[in-house]
């Protein structure tokens, strides 16, 4: 089945941004010469398409400060063809396309949608963090997603933007003054800015009075991390986008599954409670390890997953084998597989 083809603003044809769980794809790289892994890659990104888990490409986790314009295209374009040619058109692409400058973020913004992504995520510019007033910090995003050919997703990551933490009142007011945005990343950790967001955003109220420029895309508030999609939920959040769903993407999507249903029948509350345990620490113990750390997981689970890009390290190898062998990762790669029916 052809791809579909994104439109003016990604509005006709563009598909739909769901609440639910979305993993930072990692990129994956060639040993010795550090090209791209293009069948890894696309191997991956149906992997967890399958298991109801969308695909962000060239974010935090797949290193997007280490490739080149051309190589997030090249990335976006094969996420595209290899969803298309395994029977998952309607799945979209989101793209993070976020950097040091307003002028180069809007760019790449205009790339990721010439390469068929559908959607594009945008990380606070950090470099001069000292210097950036709230103001500064507001014009940025207001400037992005009134010039972004797709609609964006801010991403609130404080540890990669020089300690910079939107609060909730600034997201809340883009979220109401641009109809080009379409949701937020906590990758603060803070449960009480996405409750207070959710606040908002996620009344009928504010769907009436502050329209999305594509109607397509809801303004969607989503964690990044994976220890609060319980609680996210119960908060009228939309789930998160979480390196954990790499590892183990039919138990991340089972917690979101568990949590949104846990809203109306109780009795399934119990389970969810469990699952997000088993999730928690297993999140909490993966996170130390890193990128290096996911993509050793990745090769001793699924057969790939590599290095990172230098100057990032591997992990050490008495490192890895602890990691592989701690309880938390245990428990989790049990839930895992008989999730995904591999026992």
């Amino acid at each position: 089945m052809a791809g579909h083809t994104n439109g003016v603003n990604g509005v006709a044809g563009s598909r739909v941004l769901k609440p639910g769980i979305y993993a930072p794809i990692p990129t994956f790289f060639v040993p010795d010469t550090e090209d791209l892994d293009l069948e890894s890659f696309a191997a991956h990104v149906v992997r967890l398409a399958k298991a109801n888990v969308r695909p962000l490409i060239a974010g935090s986790m797949g290193e997007g400060i280490h490739l080149t314009h051309s190589e997030r295209a090249v990335l976006i374009k094969t996420a595209r063809k290899a969803l298309d040619d395994a029977g998952l058109p309607d799945v979209p692409v989101i793209a993070g396309t976020g950097t040091g400058s307003t002028r180069e973020t809007i760019e790449l913004c205009h790339e990721a949608a010439a390469a068929g992504a559908d959607y594009v995520i945008v990380i606070t510019s950090g470099y001069f963090a000292g210097a950036l007033t709230r103001d500064a910090l507001k014009a940025y995003f207001v400037e992005v997603a009134e010039k972004s050919s797709l609609p964006v997703i801010v991403y609130n990551y404080p540890g990669a933007s020089g300690g910079i933490d939107l609060d909730s009142d600034l997201i809340t007011e883009l979220a109401e003054q641009c109809p080009n945005l379409c949701g937020v990343k906590l990758t603060c950790g803070n449960v009480g800015k996405l409750t207070r967001i959710c606040a908002t955003v996620s009344e009928q109220s504010f769907v009436d009075l502050y329209p999305r420029k594509n109607p397509n895309a809801p303004f969607l508030v989503l964690g990044g991390f994976a220890d609060f999609i319980v609680p996210s939920a119960f908060a009228n959040g939309h789930g998160a986008i979480i390196g954990l769903a790499n590892v183990a993407p039919y138990t991340c999507a089972r917690l979101f599954e568990l949590s949104a249903a846990a809203l109306s029948d109780r009795a399934v509350l119990a389970e969810a409670q469990r699952l997000q345990g088993i999730v928690a620490r297993g999140d909490f113990t993966i996170a130390k390890a890193s990128i290096s750390g996911t993509k050793f997981l990745l090769e001793k689970l699924y057969g790939y997953g590599g290095l990172p890009r230098k100057p990032l390290p591997p992990i050490k190898s008495e490192a890895a084998q602890a990691l592989w062998e701690h309880q938390h990762v245990r428990d989790l790669v049990q839930i895992e597989r008989e999730l995904s029916g591999k026992l």
